[in-house]
Formats: structure tokens, C-alpha cells, sequence
């Protein structure tokens, strides 16, 4: 570039500069939508060439404006995609270091818990707080550090918009990769919130645990009463992803708490809440209260039934929990047709496996509804009579370790006997 090419250069850039420090927010907004339509997707070069090799000056004063006014959300939405030029733009790493150097990230930090702001200006900065995260270790410890696991947490479960809850689930995802320093602080950030009340925020911690949980190998023991509890969940995607992430922990420390856990909500202690029954009828009460307790029921029978299929050891451990005394007392639950079928369903996996088993069933259940059960397992209820069900209920099955010794022992003599 010729020496008087550079003084035009940079006479514009300082002219663009001297209007920028004396416009107000019309102006300066207008500055922006101009820079955006000019600028996105330059890169680092791009961008020195455009602003004469001082385009550090620009961001610094963009920086500063998002600083002092991101609280009031003037401007915000083109502020931050200004910011996203630089800090996306390739080679772009000068850019970051000045950004973080002025505290960016605590600023970006904050946007997220900031309720009066707009959920798109929120999707925005953990948009950049990605493109941070993604420039490597040292800048995930640093978001990190800044509390940052804490605030996309908070705003992962506070959001009501799904491209807001997703960005800020990747995030989390991202801050957990390549990160062995805080790996452990986002895992527990993830536990924590499978408590909160967003059925979305909730699917996307379970399928995040279940990416994380492999590499974190050791299992915390206190996933396992939130985890169990999103089986009462209404929302099948989630009760979904819950039992894909039990699943995935039975190769853990918790299995036996997760196999108790799921073999004691088979037969659920009554629930009750006396203001409902001021306010409503006692059938209407009873209804209410019961009903995420019946649909854990019947999530517990299901992921019993796919644990056991999946693996003759958990089926062993299940049988020593007395898994067919309360798979049968749910087969007899008259207030819930599913819990009833997934119970069946398990049901007969146990019964097809082990004669001991069988026996047992058919001694409970009487020849007639046996019958019905073995043609035809997940029809058993419609098929079924109060005084039958009642009976179910009432088991008293107690399959022994020995009764299941013998059982192996007389199926490895007549294998021998036929081999013979």
C-alpha cells in the first residue's frame, strides 16, 4: 500500500473512531449494522486491513460500551454480534487476549444472570463464551474459574427458549472435554441440575451425562436419587434418557443403590397430600397424589426389564432384591394399566430364564392366570380379577441364593447328561 493510500486509510479509520466516541446509542447502533454487514466472516487480516492495522482500537471501545451499558441490554444484540467478528475471525488470537485481558469473560458471565435481559442476547454471549471454550484448556479453566460452570447451570435451567437451553448445554458439554482440572465441577454442576423443573434443560443433562460419564469413570453417589426421581417424569423423552443413563452407570460403584432404588418403587409407600383433600375430591386427591408415583412404577419395571435383559449378572442381583415378590405385587396395581404391562413384561424375562422362578409365579399367580400370563404377558391385566389382583398384591415370594444354587447345579448336570 502506498504511503498516501495508508494516510487515506487510516484517516478513515480515525474519523470512524472520532464518530463512534462522540454518537450516541442511534448513532453507534447504526455504526454497528454497518460494521456486521461489512465485516462478518473476515479474518484477522481482513480486519486489520479494513481498520489500518489498529482494529484493536475499535473492539477495545466496543468492549468498553458492552461493559458499561450490558445491564440495561442497550444495544446488546449488536454488540455482542460485533464481538462475535472478532473473536470468530481466524488468526483471531490477539483479539481474544485483549478481550479476556479487560475482563470479557466475567462480562459475558454476568449477561447469563441477568433476569430483564432478552433470551436471545443470553444465546449470544454463551455463543462466544463457546468460541472461547473451543480456543483450548486454558480458556475452559478460565471460565471456570470466573464461576462459569455456576451461571450457564442457572441459566441452562432458568431458560425458557429452547436455542438458549441448547447452547447452553453444548457448553457445559464443552467444558467437561479437555478439561481435567474442573472435569469433576461440571459433573457435579450436571447432577445438580436434574432437579430443576424444565423437562427440556432435564433431557439434555441426561444425554450430557451419559457423553460425560465414560470419562469421568467414577460415578458420584449423588446421582442417584435425582436420576431415579425423573422416572415420575410425564415427559417419555425424558424418562428415555434416564434409563439410558442408568444404564450406562451399571458399570459403576452405584449400581447396587440404582438396582435397590429401582426395585423398591415397584412398591411405592402411598403418597398422600392433605390439602389436596380440602381443596378436591378424595378419588380426585388420590389420583393426583399417586399418579408420578405410578409412573415411576412402571419406568422402574421397564428399565428393570432391559437391565435384566441385557445382563444375566444384574438379573441375579435383581433376583436377590426379591425383584419377582414386588414385580408381581406391581403386576396386581389395578390403578395403573402400564405399571401393570411393563411389570408382566419383566415378569416373564424372569420366568423364561429360571424354572425356580417359574415355579414360584405359578404358585402365586394359580394355574388359570398363569396360563393367561405365559400366552400372553402384556394383555395380562385386562384379563385379570379384582380377587386375582388382590392375591398378587398380597405375595409373599421369597425366591433363596440356595433355590437359585440348585438350580444352576441341575442345569449343569443335564447338560452333561446330554452331552453323555
Amino acid at each position: 500500500m502506498s504511503s498516501s493510500k495508508e494516510q487515506a486509510s487510516i484517516s478513515q479509520v480515525m474519523s470512524f473512531l472520532h464518530e463512534w466516541d462522540q454518537g450516541c446509542k442511534t448513532v453507534r447502533s447504526r455504526m454497528l449494522r454497518d460494521f456486521l454487514a461489512k465485516n462478518t466472516g473476515k479474518t484477522c487480516p481482513e480486519l486489520e486491513l479494513e481498520f489500518a492495522q489498529v482494529a484493536s482500537l475499535f473492539l477495545a471501545r466496543l468492549t468498553a460500551w458492552i461493559r458499561l451499558s450490558y445491564m440495561f441490554g442497550t444495544c446488546l444484540d449488536l454488540q455482542l454480534r460485533a464481538l462475535g467478528v472478532f473473536l470468530s475471525a481466524n488468526s483471531s488470537h490477539q483479539y481474544m487476549i485483549e478481550f479476556l485481558e479487560v475482563g470479557g469473560v466475567l462480562t459475558l458471565l454476568e449477561i447469563l444472570g441477568q433476569n430483564k435481559l432478552k433470551e436471545e442476547d443470553k444465546a449470544e454471549a454463551l455463543h462466544l463464551l463457546q468460541i472461547i471454550a473451543n480456543s483450548g484448556q486454558k480458556y475452559k479453566e478460565l471460565i471456570c474459574e470466573s464461576y462459569g460452570v455456576k451461571a450457564v447451570a442457572e441459566c441452562l435451567a432458568k431458560s425458557e427458549m429452547e436455542r438458549t437451553q441448547g447452547m447452553a448445554a453444548a457448553l457445559l458439554e464443552s467444558l467437561a472435554h479437555g478439561n481435567a482440572k474442573y472435569q469433576i465441577q461440571v459433573y457435579k454442576g450436571l447432577i445438580a441440575l436434574l432437579t430443576c423443573t424444565s423437562p427440556r434443560a432435564q433431557q439434555l443433562v441426561l444425554q450430557i451425562l451419559c457423553i460425560v460419564q465414560p470419562i469421568i469413570k467414577t460415578a458420584h453417589h449423588s446421582i442417584v436419587e435425582p436420576l431415579l426421581n425423573l422416572l415420575r417424569s410425564l415427559h417419555l423423552e425424558v424418562q428415555y434418557e434416564a434409563i439410558e443413563l442408568i444404564t450406562e452407570l451399571m458399570q459403576s460403584e452405584v449400581r447396587p443403590a440404582l438396582l435397590r432404588g429401582l426395585v423398591a418403587f415397584l412398591k411405592p409407600a402411598k403418597e398422600r397430600n392433605p390439602k389436596h383433600k380440602i381443596l378436591e375430591g378424595t378419588e380426585v386427591a388420590k389420583m393426583t397424589d399417586s399418579f408420578p408415583v405410578l409412573l415411576q412404577q412402571a419406568a422402574s419395571a421397564k428399565t428393570i426389564r432391559i437391565l435384566a435383559q441385557r445382563s444375566e449378572e444384574i438379573s441375579k442381583e435383581l433376583l436377590s432384591l426379591r425383584v419377582i415378590h414386588h414385580l408381581l405385587y406391581a403386576v396386581g396395581n389395578q390403578e395403573h394399566a402400564n405399571a401393570q404391562k411393563q411389570a408382566s413384561l419383566a415378569l416373564e424375562h424372569f420366568v423364561r430364564m429360571y424354572p425356580v422362578v417359574e415355579e414360584h409365579v405359578r404358585r402365586a399367580m394359580g394355574s388359570t392366570l398363569f396360563e393367561s400370563f405365559m400366552h400372553n404377558a402384556d394383555e395380562l391385566h385386562l384379563n385379570m380379577d379384582d380377587i386375582q389382583a388382590d392375591i398378587l398384591r398380597s405375595n409373599k415370594v421369597n425366591i433363596s441364593c440356595g433355590e437359585l444354587i440348585n438350580h444352576k447345579r441341575e442345569k449343569a448336570r443335564l447338560y452333561v447328561f446330554i452331552i453323555i
